[in-house]
């Protein structure tokens, strides 16, 4: 299910530079958002530190998901075993989930499924709580908004129900801190990336 893709490429290139150093020499634009995500600890831990750490509470917030501009044919599933040394899940979608060393305190088989329309993920087991920020990265080739090109800005979403419908607005428990890497020849959006905290189900959206 993994495919060569030189966006996905890049982002797993760039999740995993986030998580084996937050010097400032190794970032630079357009990666500085990324490290806007993790500033203030050098470690990933979630209890300290992270800019924008503790998720928004949006209250009623609906927001509307995005679109795959090819549904997928095909179930995209993809289980790995994760432990205390770290890992990361890469999918033919792109997404690329990058866990860092200790977020885990012991093996764990992680199981990510892409929705077939819109942009998002069940994420099990779910209620797993992770010891350190987890970095979650997702091309923007190959997606949209209803059927219009990404105009707006995207919130990268925690949905509280799992068999939820992601038609319309849909209510979203949480809007996690995620950030644009920018594509350093055109300027404009080419991935985002969040962070997460716990597992269940996780939706890019716009407003």
């Amino acid at each position: 299910m993994i495919r060569s893709n030189p966006i996905r490429s890049l982002s797993a290139l760039l999740a995993a530079l986030v998580i084996s150093s937050c010097s400032d020499s190794a970032f630079r634009s357009p990666t500085a958002p990324v490290e806007q995500l993790l500033a203030g600890t050098a470690d990933g831990s979630i209890k300290t530190g992270l800019a924008g750490s503790l998720p928004t509470t949006p209250g009623n917030l609906k927001l509307t998901a995005l679109w795959w501009k090819k549904p997928h044919k095909d179930l995209i599933r993809v289980s790995e075993m994760i432990d205390a040394s770290g890992g990361t899940i890469t999918m033919s979608t792109g997404l690329t989930i990058v866990f860092p060393q200790g977020a885990l305190s012991a093996p764990l088989t992680i199981t990510v499924t892409s929705d077939d329309k819109y942009v998002a993920y069940k994420m099990e087991p779910s209620g797993t709580k992770f010891l350190k920020a987890v970095i979650v990265t997702q091309p923007l080739d190959g997606i949209q908004i209803a059927a219009s090109p990404l105009r707006s800005q995207l919130y990268a979403a925690y949905i509280a129900d799992d068999n939820a419908k992601l038609t319309g607005k849909i209510p979203v428990l949480e809007i996690e801190p995620s950030s644009a890497i920018l594509s350093p020849a055109t300027g404009l959006p080419q991935a985002q990336v969040w962070i997460i905290r716990h597992f269940s189900r996780y939706m890019l959206a716009s407003g």
